[in-house]
């Protein structure tokens, strides 16, 4: 799968309810990150963009062209895949070779970016949860991707304005995206809140750890968000064991928030499958870790010991509809199961 977050700029507006090491920045988004360490979703690693399309929109929707010339020392005249996700959700940090692999993906995996709209609008709605009911006012978010507008911070800090959020992602295409991106005023974090990011590899907890608490107290609340990014440890019970390592370094009433692909059928698995043996020769160094599509219950399985929030472990669409992004469990988009769970 591939996965990321579009801008939820338009999207957000209808709620008004409510590089290197760590460090804090003043109107910040994070980063992404390539191979097993951070990319949202399946066979992906980004994150969405800044333009004004929901995270539900269609693939490429709002933006036809890039918003901005790239940062400085970045080779864009090949595809990035945090580009082509954002390209996908409709967002506007993407260039033209991102375009083409986007378009030319998009006819040969078609799912993918119904995959990507799902998660989108799933980590919009757990936010919101989050950032109002559960009262949490602490984010790590690992493989957040493209630090554009609509990332959790700019959820979160709508509904709770001393909210803190620290990216963890480990791609360095990403990171330079995220230093130039990262001073523009429409992302700023609020005064009373704060945004950092940190340059981790997922599979190094102790280092998404230190990063961490470089601007979030670990004595209190945090939630963590991992969409996307546990396909890409290729063993199962490594993957387990980094999200319970992480976990158990909270306190409690911390929440854990995670979304990935599933081996729904042998059409899906197929399809990734040449997806991921085309991955090389299409991004070249750029291109992401494989992606490993699992059972249900072997996702279930991250939530063990877990309060696990109502409706469970189920499919994206069907956590909490709230009528703003895709719903229903029909089509490609069933294939992500998402969950919200608090450490008693």
């Amino acid at each position: 799968m591939f996965r990321r977050r579009a801008s939820e700029a338009k999207h957000e507006a209808t709620v008004r309810d409510g590089g290197q090491g760590p460090g804090p920045v003043s109107s910040g988004r994070p980063a992404t990150s390539r191979g097993p360490a951070t990319s949202r979703g399946p066979a992906r690693s980004d994150r969405p963009g800044s333009s004004g399309s929901s995270g539900a929109g269609e693939p490429g929707g709002a933006a036809a062209e890039p918003w901005a010339p790239p940062p400085a020392g970045l080779d864009v005249s090949a595809p990035h895949p945090a580009r082509v996700w954002n390209y996908w959700l409709g967002g506007r940090d993407f260039f033209a070779a991102d375009k083409a692999a986007g378009e030319e993906i998009g006819r040969e995996f078609p799912h993918l970016a119904e995959m990507a709209r799902a998660e989108r609008a799933f980590l919009v709605r757990a936010v919101r949860f989050l950032a109002g009911p559960a009262k949490i006012r602490q984010y790590l978010d690992i493989g957040a991707g493209l630090p554009a507008g609509g990332n959790t911070h700019e959820i979160a800090q709508r509904i709770a304005p001393d909210s803190k959020i620290v990216y963890a992602d480990n791609d360095p295409a990403v990171l330079l995206h995220a230093k130039a991106l990262l001073g523009n005023p429409m992302l700023a974090s609020t005064p009373d809140g704060a945004v950092c990011y940190t340059d981790a590899d997922l599979r190094d907890v102790a280092t998404v750890l230190a990063g961490a608490g470089s601007a979030l107290s670990l004595s209190q609340p945090v939630a963590l968000i991992m969409l996307g990014v546990l396909g890409h440890v290729s063993d199962y019970g490594a993957a387990r064991s980094i999200a319970s390592q992480l976990m158990d370094a909270l306190p409690a009433g911390s929440y854990l928030v995670a979304a990935d692909g599933v081996a729904a059928n042998q059409g899906i698995i197929s399809a990734q499958r040449r997806y991921d043996e085309s991955a090389r020769p299409r991004y070249g160094a750029n291109a992401p870790a494989p992606y490993v599509l699992r059972r249900t219950d072997e996702l279930t399985s991250i939530f063990d010991g877990l309060d696990m929030t109502e409706p469970g472990v189920v499919p994206c669409p069907e956590w909490r509809p709230d009528g703003r992004g895709p719903e229903g469990a029909s089509g490609d988009a069933a294939v992500t199961v998402c969950g919200v769970a608090r450490k008693p």
